[in-house]
């Protein structure tokens, strides 16, 4: 049975009201909170994202005086404010909130939130997940800002929700994994021996599901194509997905492409959906139709759809609408909810500091998340995660599985010894899937359980009972010979050996990893340095961030140019400008900017474009392109900036080149506006990823770079417009200052 999507216009939300006063006396003290907005936000814990923005409370006395009156408020007096963007309006993402279970919510609107809390305390599962069913993101939000610790993991477990595709995930007793081989440049090899490795140890039922590091329809349908093969070889009952851009997956699936999942990032405004995820509630409703018509498990699976969610995307982009994290994430749910999704996986520490920066707040909300998810009725996975530029410790990452665990998550990532070798995050592995599995008595989703004791990946004994087998943790199971898996993982990134002890890797294994976690925290404090950079001639300018503590904390002053840069810059109406940053890792300019500038700059000129000179600017942000842009006037800026470092030596040093096509052309920027949904689109973003000695190697990402940038140029267009179109010979085009009319580029 497949979800309905009601028109939205048929979603019936009450009218917007002004925003009310809420006050308390809190012993000698009066708290007043402007609204609800307000009230929400300051009733949560403190975090990173959320001081950034002011909209914590100042003292723990203001966070329970919140806390108090948030406790007294009906829930219908919820349901009778639905919280508006900043402009007044009820979005397209709040709208879809509105669409409950009114049955349900009749049950429940005039208890009070302290009250519905203490029901939801006592009363069975079963009752837990029908009445979950009447509530939008704000209440579960609300309801999450008045649960403790133990408040969230015991309610969450209640609400547990299953789905089924090929596997069935989320059943009591199982603990699922998506395994996840990620790869900085697609490389097949590799990727078979990833998940090769996973599967011997037990990991993917959930899906075999990898992030792909070139988003195009050419790429996404051969990574699709290849782990289709890779599944039926192993005749692994699971099932597949590229997680592509949702727009790149439905060009695939049109194509004929194995699809078998469709995933898309989710987020809580539609500012942010639609400006900066380039989705709208209209194309997801296609995708969910064409996976209905289409999709290769339409006449088996119950649910076929996937989304990613974590709290502070809405708040990086400053496209929060006034609202605190936690609130924008219950959100996101209650637009998951709409298509009855198969998975729902939560990546909340994604980001980095600017959002949650210590362990506490990372685990408490991932807890928060999850209890908020499940509740409205989503069939949860957690992947509590981190970065190094955060202060975040593997060992409160392991503290936050351990509870989600106890709460009923359906399944966790695997990534192979905790490393994302694409994304430069770390996440559980299949080591830990297993030890959570043995700690908390839970097996893989049944399907795939009988697969695996068939290959003594695990085994049985008369009582019934489940243990690791002689097989676990064996890739050689999946390859023709000792040799050809040496192969493979001698080109896999950060593959520090097989080694076990138990469930976990062996202390030798661990060390090494442990080491290149140190060595990428260290890359974090380089400070960019113009004399690693000898030869290259730069315009030097500044952005707002006035340290490097500033900049990782506060992302928009590196997203902004200081006063006396922004006033240096005049229209200059030139093809291509360069902008040097170190972003998150200065040693990933020092290590590749001296050999890929100069290939970029060469292959720019024997194409006949012209190129502003380069500009160096410490502490920048990606977004600080638009100002530039805006400023200088080219037609297109490529950033090269440092990424985030990863779990080896070489990862710390990765780079990426941003492309921002600029539309200044009003029958173009009809067009994007058109295809993105975003009335006020003025940019288009392309990217280049993974940069390194053991990613793209500097020299050939100069010439990809270039390629990439006439690409777009001859287009107009680029990031998902680009993707999208047809491959066709490129047409000549115009160059700012001159005319080259006979030229074709290739």
């Amino acid at each position: 049975m497949t979800a309905t999507l009601p028109p939205l216009a048929e979603i019936t939300v009450p009218a917007p009201r002004p925003d009310e006063s809420y006050t308390l006396r809190l012993m000698d003290r009066d708290f007043t909170f402007h609204g609800l907005k307000r009230l929400l936000a300051a009733a949560d814990i403190s975090k990173a994202g959320d001081r950034v923005a002011t909209l914590t409370a100042t003292d723990e006395m203001e966070r329970e005086a919140a806390r108090a009156i948030l406790s007294g408020l009906t829930v219908r007096h919820l349901y009778d404010r639905p919280l508006t963007t900043q402009d007044g309006c009820v979005d397209a993402v709040m709208r879809v909130n509105y669409d409950i279970d009114y049955v349900a919510f009749d049950a429940i609107a005039d208890m009070t939130l302290g009250a519905l809390k203490d029901h939801l305390l006592r009363t069975p599962a079963a009752e837990v997940r029908r009445l979950g069913r009447g509530l939008t993101g704000v209440m579960a939000a609300a309801l999450a800002k008045l649960m403790d610790v133990h408040e969230l993991i015991l309610v969450a477990r209640k609400a547990k929700r299953s789905a089924k595709a090929r596997t069935l995930v989320g059943q009591t007793g199982t603990l699922s994994s998506r395994l996840q081989p990620n790869h900085p440049t697609d490389d097949l090899s590799c990727v078979s021996a990833l998940v090769y490795t996973g599967l011997s140890m037990g990991s993917g039922d959930a899906l075999l599901g990898i992030n792909p590091a070139i988003d195009t329809i050419e790429n996404v349908s051969a990574l699709l194509t290849h782990l289709d093969r890779l599944r039926r070889e192993t005749e692994v009952p699971t099932q597949i997905c590229v997680l592509a851009h949702v727009k790149t997956q439905m060009a695939c699936l049109k194509a004929g492409a194995p699809v078998e999942i469709m995933f898309q990032s989710l987020a809580g405004t539609e500012r942010t959906l639609t400006d900066e995820f380039d989705v709208t509630v209209d194309v997801l409703d296609d995708a969910y139709r064409l996976m209905q018509e289409k999709g290769p498990l339409r006449d088996v699976a119950r649910q076929f759809m996937y989304f990613e969610t974590g709290q502070g995307s809405e708040l990086t982009y400053a496209k929060h609408e006034g609202m605190d994290m936690t609130t924008c994430e219950a959100l996101c749910y209650g637009l998951a909810r709409r298509y009855d999704p198969f998975m729902v996986n939560n990546v909340t520490g994604f980001i980095g500091p600017e959002t949650h920066r210590s362990d506490f707040e990372m685990i408490v909300s991932n807890l928060q998340d999850h209890f908020m998810g499940k509740l409205m009725g989503l069939p949860m996975g957690m992947a509590p995660c981190y970065t190094l530029h955060s202060e975040i410790s593997m060992e409160g990452h392991q503290i936050a599985t351990e509870l989600l665990a106890a709460a009923g998550a359906n399944y966790f990532m695997d990534v192979f010894l905790t490393v994302d070798r694409m994304l430069a995050y770390f996440d559980t592995s299949g080591h830990d899937d297993q030890t959570l599995r043995e700690i908390h008595n839970a097996q893989p989703a049944p399907e795939y359980l009988q697969w695996a004791l068939a290959r003594g990946i695990f085994t049985q004994d008369e009582t019934g009972e489940i243990t690791r087998g002689p097989n676990w943790g064996n890739p050689r199971l999946f390859v023709s010979s000792k040799e050809e898996l040496l192969t493979l993982l001698e080109r896999v990134p950060a593959a520090y050996g097989l080694d076990s002890a138990g469930p976990r890797p062996s202390n030798s294994v661990s060390r090494q990893v442990r080491a290149n976690l140190a060595i990428g925290r260290q890359a974090i404090q380089a400070e960019l340095d113009r004399k690693r950079l000898p030869g290259l001639s730069f315009r030097n300018l500044r952005t707002r961030a006035p340290d490097k503590e500033t900049h990782l904390g506060h992302p928009d002053t590196g997203a902004a140019l200081a006063e006396d840069s922004t006033s240096a810059l005049t229209p200059e109406g030139m093809d291509v400008q360069i902008i040097v940053s170190d972003g998150l890792s200065a040693e990933a300019v020092h290590y590749n900017v001296p050999d890929l500038l100069p290939v970029l700059m060469d292959g720019l000129q024997a194409h006949g474009l012209s190129i502003g000179q380069p500009i160096l600017l410490p502490h920048g942000r990606v977004k600080v392109a638009e100002e530039i842009g805006d400023r200088l006037m080219p037609r297109l800026i490529i950033s090269l900036i440092g990424e985030r470092p990863g779990g080896d030596a070489n990862a710390s040093r990765s780079l990426s080149a941003y492309f921002a096509y600029r539309l200044d052309d009003e029958d173009v920027r009809q067009e994007a506006a058109i295809f993105s949904g975003n009335a006020n689109i003025r940019y288009e973003y392309s990217v280049v990823s993974n940069i390194h000695a053991g990613g793209l190697p500097p020299i050939e990402a100069g010439s990809v770079i270039v390629d990439k940038a006439v690409r777009i140029l001859n287009a107009r267009a680029a990031g998902n417009r680009l993707e999208t179109m047809p491959s066709s010979p490129p047409a000549p085009f115009e160059l700012h200052g001159k005319t080259d009319i006979g030229m074709t580029i290739n």
